[in-house]
Formats: structure tokens, C-alpha cells, sequence
């Protein structure tokens, strides 16, 4: 399948209710468990699809719609969420990536991307030549990536109840 602006903007629309429907009043234990050390849990999650979308897709895309591969993308700090989500509620950080997504989809709305443009070259800091196809595509990815992650952290709460299902619930062996 090939990239399509609308196509992935639906989806891109859909992650915040998605999450909301999903995660907003469970109980701590659904939300704030990870997979051991060095792994998110739903929450931490939620916060790094927030950082994202404060200083990832949105600068990059004007980065690169500016200025080409004459300059780099910044760095994305991947674990910005464990500071900048400090002392909130799930449900505070749920209202705040609905509130930052919708406002990145109207920049993206309005910015004039046409199918020719989508080949627009940038620099990405360490991966190096990138387009905006790439970007744009990535980012919807990187939603769908996220939601399987949780998903996967959640299931494994069950990891051991299931019993001899097990065999047939791969996403509790990855």
C-alpha cells in the first residue's frame, strides 16, 4: 500500500479516542504496570506520544518543508514522558495528547502538502536522508506501534492465569 495523506490523518485523528476509550478509568494497576525494568507502561506511553507531539512531528515536518536537507531535524528525546509527565493523572495527560493532536492535524490541514512534496528531502539527525513521505508515514507507524504496546503490556498482566492458552496468545511471548 502506498502512503495517502487522508488515509493516514484518519488515523492519526483516531489515536486520541482510541487511547481515551481504552485506558481513561481503569484502575492504577492497568495503567502504571510495565514489562520490568527499562519498559512503559500505558502511562509512560501516553506521555511520550505527547512529547511527540510537541517537538517531533509537527517541527520536523516544517523543518523540512523550510528548509530541505539543509538542516537537521533536532534530537527527539525518547524519554522526555518520565519528566514532563511528573505528578499528572492519566487523565490529564489523555486530554492534553487529545488537545496537542488536534492541534497538530490543523497545522497539518493547512499546511499545503501535495502529492509531489511528499518526496521533499530532510535530515534526520542520526538516520540521515529522509522525505516527508517517510515522516508523515512514520508518524501514523509510531501511533499504531504505541497501541500495540499497550496492548502487550497489558496482556501480560494475565500471563500466568491464562493457562494453557498461552500457547495461542502470541502477544504474550513477545
Amino acid at each position: 500500500m502506498n502512503f495517502e495523506l487522508a488515509s493516514a490523518r484518519a488515523v492519526l485523528a483516531r489515536t486520541p479516542v482510541v487511547l481515551d476509550s481504552w485506558l481513561r478509568g481503569l484502575p492504577a494497576e492497568w495503567i502504571n504496570d510495565n514489562e520490568g525494568p527499562e519498559t512503559w507502561s500505558p502511562y509512560d506511553v501516553v506521555g511520550h506520544l505527547i512529547h511527540g507531539e510537541r517537538t517531533d512531528w509537527i517541527s520536523r515536518l516544517r523543518i523540512l518543508l523550510e528548509h530541505g536537507p539543509a538542516r537537521a531535524f533536532d534530537p527527539f528525546d525518547r524519554f522526555a514522558q518520565f519528566r514532563e509527565s511528573e505528578g499528572k493523572s492519566l487523565d490529564q495527560l489523555l486530554d492534553e495528547f487529545a488537545r496537542q493532536r488536534a492541534a497538530n492535524l490543523e497545522t497539518l490541514d493547512t499546511t499545503s502538502i501535495s502529492s509531489e512534496s511528499l518526496s521533499s528531502p530532510g535530515l534526520h539527525p542520526s538516520l540521515g536522508p529522509v522525505t516527508l513521505r517517510n515522516l508523515l508515514a512514520t508518524w501514523v507507524a509510531h501511533d499504531l506501534g504505541h497501541i500495540a504496546q499497550i496492548a502487550r503490556v497489558m496482556s501480560k498482566r494475565y500471563a500466568n492465569d491464562v493457562g494453557p492458552w498461552r500457547e495461542y496468545l502470541p502477544v504474550l511471548s513477545r
